[in-house]
């Protein structure tokens, strides 16, 4: 079977139970969730959709295995933007059950691996606790990746933020037509860091307005850059799950 790069939601049932037994099956999950004043509500379903999309054209003359790419899982686990609006956000325990529920789609019908490919910081636990426990319960063989975890090139921030610079310019190489314009911020609220721990709280969220760092620092051709090393990254991560899972 030779080795390429279909959307689910464009195949027949044909189609897809001929593919599904040898294929990995690639799951963009996002959120809608407010990104300040300046970025779609859809920001991280839509770079997710973008990297894996990408992605899989470029890894499938390499992979050894047909890549599908579902339709993205476009709401994800956001309670803590509600506050400020815009957001659509499933409760964690919700969004492990949906995830589950499409890793058991998957099964029975004869498919046997799969990826999630996630853009959001909310989902990361959900996601690896939705990979081990499909693995267990349905036989499939999973796994979990963040795409910003691959932008990692000196001086690039490890994680992207929270509609800074970082996914602005994300924004801006994938869909620059929704990207608001951006005034400079007088002061930059500072972002509390302990190595090693990851902080939730409502009031570090309340201090910094929802975002994070400095948008109007973001640039076309950066984001363009970023997305485009993103994307080549995943592409090998795909070639090589496609070979062990």
């Amino acid at each position: 079977m030779g080795s390429v790069a279909l959307r689910w939601s464009e195949l027949d049932r044909a189609q897809l139970k001929r593919h599904l037994p040898e294929a990995v099956v690639i799951i963009p999950v996002g959120a809608i969730e407010q990104h300040g004043p300046h970025l779609p509500t859809s920001t991280d379903a839509l770079i997710a959709e973008a990297v894996a999309g990408s992605a899989a054209t470029a890894a499938a003359g390499r992979s050894g295995r047909p890549l599908i790419v579902a339709p993205t899982v476009a709401f994800g686990a956001s309670d803590h933007h509600l506050a400020y609006g815009g957001t659509l956000s499933l409760s964690p325990e919700t969004l492990l059950a949906v995830i589950c529920d499409l890793f058991r789609s998957i099964a029975a019908q004869g498919g046997q691996r799969a990826v999630l490919l996630n853009g959001h910081g909310g989902n990361v636990g959900v996601c690896h606790a939705a990979a081990a426990a499909g693995s267990t319960r349905f036989g499939l063989s999973l796994a979990h990746l963040d795409y910003w975890r691959l932008a990692g090139t000196e001086g690039e921030p490890p994680v992207p933020g929270h509609a800074g610079e970082f996914e602005t310019s994300m924004v801006m190489a994938v869909r620059p037509d929704l990207v608001r314009p951006r005034e400079p911020r007088a002061q930059v609220p500072e972002t509390p860091a302990i190595a090693g721990v990851d902080l939730h709280s409502e009031i570090v969220w309340r201090r910094i307005d929802g975002f994070t760092d400095r948008p109007e620092l973001a640039e076309a051709g950066a984001g363009k850059r970023r997305l485009e090393n993103i994307v080549n990254r995943t592409a090998d991560r795909l070639v090589e799950l496609a070979s062990v899972l």
